[in-house]
């Protein structure tokens, strides 16, 4: 490559540095006029006939009688001469090494969109390989905390510092922003594997993720008391569903998640083995073994001809700090176990 030494006779001024005073001294013509540069060769100033000056770089492709390539730096008013001298001076730095800075551009301004990346990755990743729970958190994240960071950028130009800002700014919630992290380089890996992005270029890698301290908080001997006894009183004076109270009694006496016991079906029963077969579990297909007292709550429950699902119109409650469902499944859970391993068909008392 070369920087051009020569170029139209017609409308040029005679080179000289260009500077504030230069530019300002100027005047437009009928057609466009072009000042060069003397120090730097290629840095030019360009008037159209209506006035506009603009700070343009010139070079060319393949040796003298390559090709001419020009692009435009930025508007006068918008950066200095200086400052337009600095950008020129990286363009032509370029174009020394052998690279085409006005390609570079055109690669930019075709890239594609973060935000609309994400909407991608969501219909052709999110909603085809994962299960609705992972769907929801991968959806909620992407909202409240990517989009909003980095949904703006084009792809190529997301780095690392950007992934460790956002890891920093939610670092009271180290949890959540590791959680983010991960969701953010499988995004990068699907970008690489389709080709939006460089391979071996996932800007999550080497980002360090916070400790995290396992949430889990068990009920007391006195809490569950007085569950089981408010459990009671809701059952016998209607005050809330009696199949919210089924899929309750059964997340105590079973190993079964929430998930699992709200999304249980009647299919799923096996009652010669003593089981319920779950075909898509967390953890994959397993079964979870019902001790008496759970036969017995699934034997009350009546049926619905028109409903698969064993607790009718039950829905997964929102989180609470105090006291979660999960802690009370997760005791009925080490409980159930340990009665497995024992061959016993002991449990938790419901009243």
């Amino acid at each position: 490559m070369c920087l051009l030494k020569e170029v139209s006779k017609h409308g040029d001024f005679m080179a000289q540095r260009i500077s504030k005073r230069i530019v300002d001294a100027t005047p437009p013509s009928e057609k466009d006029v072009y000042v060069w540069d003397s120090e730097l060769k290629g840095f030019g100033l360009k008037v159209s006939p209506a006035g506009r000056k603009t700070y343009i770089v010139q070079y060319c492709i393949g040796g003298r009688k390559g090709r001419t390539r020009r692009f435009t730096i930025g508007k006068h008013g918008t950066l200095t001469a200086e400052q337009a001298r600095k950008a020129a001076k990286e363009a032509l730095g370029q174009v020394s090494l052998g690279k085409d800075p006005a390609s570079e551009r055109d690669k930019i301004r075709g890239g594609y969109l973060t935000s609309d990346l994400l909407d991608k990755f969501d219909a052709e990743h999110i909603e085809v390989k994962l299960k609705p729970k992972t769907q929801e958190d991968y959806r909620r994240n992407i909202t409240i905390h990517i989009k909003p960071k980095i949904g703006h950028m084009l792809i190529h130009q997301v780095t690392r510092e950007d992934m460790m800002k956002l890891h920093h700014a939610m670092r009271e919630t180290p949890y959540a922003a590791n959680r983010n992290i991960s969701i953010l380089s499988k995004f990068f890996n699907w970008c690489e594997k389709y080709g939006y992005r460089d391979e071996g270029k996932n800007p999550c890698r080497f980002v360090d993720k916070y400790k995290e301290k396992k949430r889990e908080r068990f009920l007391s001997s006195e809490e569950q008391e007085r569950f089981f006894i408010a459990l009671e009183k809701a059952k016998r004076e209607n005050i809330i569903s009696h199949y919210a109270i089924y899929a309750i009694q059964l997340l105590v006496l079973t190993s079964a998640r929430l998930g699992e016991i709200i999304n249980l079906k009647w299919d799923y029963i096996n009652w010669e083995r003593g089981t319920i077969d779950l075909p898509d579990s967390k953890v994959g297909t397993r079964p979870i073994y019902l001790n008496q007292p759970a036969r017995d709550i699934l034997s009350e429950i009546t049926k619905q001809t028109d409903n698969p699902y064993v607790c009718n119109g039950v829905k997964k409650p929102p989180h609470r700090d105090e006291c979660r469902l999960h802690d009370i499944s997760a005791r009925g859970r080490s409980k159930s176990v340990k009665d497995q391993e024992a061959g016993s068909s002991q449990s938790p008392s419901l009243s």
